[in-house]
């Protein structure tokens, strides 16, 4: 075997071809013209008029060439070049290689220097000749003609070549590939780690990614009673549920060619290049074919046709769209190819890209449930060093209803930090609980500046919530409130809110009254309002509006609805009900709102001094938990479980709507 190495000819690399050096020889030759066109680097001494007007009238000159008008060359007479003062000008190379000046200098105004030299020559009575001139440089005039349109041509390649590496695809990034796809391609040459065990929950979504991978493995199993291969598969779903993590997974498991693009890199500033990479990316499929292509938020290109902002049929973005839907379906297309789409705004994209035979099926990706979550858990815990081995995954689960896939890898990292923060050895339970409330209400600001009277209304306005919820069946459970400034918030109240699928009109109601329950203790206590209920009243507005205008739970309108699943109407001028209607409409939401937070002061008047109780613990302590409550108030008598510890607030909608800011900054009041 070492024979047989030795006996291989290594071929020495031949050197890469640099555009740089084209740049550093067109600087080398115009340098060198400019040196050498004119005389080299060896030239004559030099003088100065007055230098010359002495030699003049010491008779020393012999003759005077004016060379352009602007330039002296000056000859010496026999007698002359053996002076000493001239010494210096007589022993340079260059004077002694011909007939050569021995100096040269240059003048100003050349009437004056030929009235100079008439002076001189009447008042010493010498015949000095005086002779003119015209030299050129030939190379040197043709670059600098040439100079202007060298530059602005080179400078058109230089832009030119940094778009199109920015937009083409493999072949050097050149101008003429600024029409080829950018997708990326993941086969089985490469290293793609992610796979279905890494995709936790979403097993209905999981179940038919994977039956997607199996048509193009097994085409025989599905066809052979007649059935025909889909052409695309679309992700639906709030963002960081896993749309795009199931793609990485479907690269990683799947043994065929794997193509990967975004929506935008569809986009570009010159008409029809987005067209253009569509052809090219469905040609690179069909090649390459069976295989599967993943457009990421496709709803750059997607959206409904003629419904944008004042654009004509011919929009740039229309025309990728038109050459989408023609390459999904349409005259010569292959069955080999599916595609594979995400996005969070289905309600946008075009009937036509909907349709069954290019998207046949549509997979939503919901937010996860409490077991979904567990799993979701449990795979971003792997990748933590050492986790304490009391921490309960089925408590961190219940932490967090409305949390996406994205939000508890968030919780799981910032608890690492927090934990690094501490000194901990071990990432705890209380890091994970940290973590949410610094996710969920911010970093906390122990150092702000509150006033006596400020911290007062706070507490008793966090009081309020923590009291209107305790009395309320249907309202969430209340389990912790702190006055502790967090993030934007001077206070905040945490629940536990129930996971449910329908909500009933009583339901919503005793949410409004709670909500309402912190500007009603104030109204109470102090008999003053604050703008500290910014938050609640947006969040008792938006219910009242929705039990109105969106689910018909309001006796004066019936049973009407004015919600657009479709989310064609953000594109209308007009409301779909009448000036009438409307007046109705405002009418029930404010008397819904007034209902409640009069409710609301009924039940904190009859409960004043528990209230009162309650804010002064509060007060002193800062934050008050769930076992403070049952002491003051009792046992809540609509429990019918034991409701675990939470830091999370208002409902399944995510962590980013489940902070409970009752008390905002004044720039907040502001807007």
């Amino acid at each position: 075997m070492a024979n047989k190495q030795s006996n291989k000819k290594i071929e020495p690399k031949k050197p890469k071809f640099n555009a740089y050096w084209i740049y550093a020889a067109i600087i080398v030759i115009f340098l060198g013209i400019n040196f050498f066109g004119g005389g080299g680097f060896n030239e004559p001494a030099k003088t100065n008029p007055a230098e010359f007007e002495s030699f003049l009238r010491q008779g020393d000159v012999d003759r005077v060439v004016i060379v352009n008008r602007n330039q002296a060359k000056v000859y010496l007479t026999e007698e002359a070049k053996g002076k000493d003062i001239h010494r210096k000008a007589t022993e340079s190379e260059l004077f002694a290689a011909g007939d050569n000046p021995a100096y040269t200098f240059e003048f100003g105004d050349l009437q004056n220097f030929e009235n100079t030299i008439q002076e001189v020559k009447e008042d010493q009575n010498i015949d000095t000749v005086v002779t003119y001139n015209t030299q050129s440089n030939v190379w040197g005039d043709i670059l600098l003609t040439l100079l202007p349109f060298i530059l602005i041509i080179g400078i058109w390649i230089f832009i030119m070549r940094k778009m199109s590496s920015g937009a083409g695809g493999g072949a050097g990034g050149q101008i003429f590939n600024i029409g080829k796809s950018k997708a990326k391609l993941f086969d089985q040459n490469t290293d793609v780690k992610t796979s279905f065990k890494d995709v936790a929950g979403l097993e209905g979504a999981k179940e038919e990614i994977q039956e997607i991978v199996d048509f193009l493995k097994q085409p025989e199993k599905y066809t052979a009673l007649g059935g025909k291969i889909p052409k695309g598969a679309l992700l639906v779903g709030p963002p960081g549920t896993g749309k795009t993590l199931l793609a990485k997974a479907v690269a990683g498991e799947a043994k065929v060619p794997f193509f990967s693009l975004s929506g935008s890199d569809f986009v570009e500033m010159f008409v029809g290049v987005g067209a253009s990479r569509v052809r090219d990316l469905f040609k690179q499929a069909k090649e390459k074919s069976p295989s599967i292509i993943f457009i990421d938020e496709i709803d750059a290109i997607g959206r409904a046709r003629g419904k944008s902002n004042f654009s004509g049929s011919n929009d740039e973005r229309e025309n990728t769209l038109n050459q989408l839907l023609t390459e999904m379906d349409g005259f010569g297309t292959n069955t080999n190819v599916i595609v594979i789409a995400a996005t969070n705004r289905a309600d946008v994209l075009d009937k036509a890209l909907m349709r069954a035979g290019r998207f046949d099926r549509q997979i939503y990706v919901d937010l996860p449930d409490v077991r979904e979550r567990k799993e979701i858990f449990e795979v971003h815990l792997r990748p933590l060093k050492k986790v304490a081995e009391e921490l309960d995954v089925d408590f961190l689960a219940k932490q967090t209803p409305g949390f996406s896939g994205a939000d508890i890898a968030n919780v799981c990292n910032e608890a690492a930090l927090i934990a690094a923060r501490k000194g901990n050895k071990a990432v705890g339970k209380q890091d994970f609980l940290d973590a949410v409330d610094r996710i969920v209400g911010g970093l906390e600001k122990k150092n702000k500046i509150i006033t006596p009277d400020e911290k007062k209304a706070i507490a008793f306005h966090e009081a309020g919530h923590a009291t209107a919820s305790w009395m309320l069946e249907h309202a969430a459970p209340l389990v912790k409130v702190t006055i502790v400034p967090r993030g934007q918030s001077l206070g905040a109240a945490w629940y536990l809110p129930e996971e449910r699928l329908i909500v009933r009109p009583e339901q919503m109601l005793d949410e409004m009254c709670a909500a309402l329950g912190g500007r009603a203790a104030e109204k109470v206590i102090f008999n003053k309002i604050s703008t500290g209920a910014l938050s609640d009243l947006e969040k008792v507005t938006k219910q009242a509006r929705a039990m109105v205008t969106i689910y018909g739970l309001n006796e004066k309108l019936g049973n009407l609805t004015f919600y657009d699943s479709s989310g064609q109407s953000e594109y209308n001028f007009t409301k779909p009900y009448s000036e009438k209607t409307s007046e109705l409409i405002d009418k029930e939401i404010s008397n819904l709102i007034e209902s409640q937070y009069q409710r609301a002061i009924q039940l904190l008047t009859e409960n004043k001094d528990k209230l009162t109780q309650l804010a002064e613990i509060l007060l002193d302590k800062e934050v008050i938990f769930k076992d403070d409550l049952q002491k003051i108030f009792g046992d809540r008598p609509f429990d019918k479980k034991e409701e675990v510890p939470l830091v999370t607030k208002k409902g399944a909608q995510g962590p980013n709507s489940s902070e409970d800011t009752e008390i905002t900054e004044d720039t907040s009041v502001n807007k």
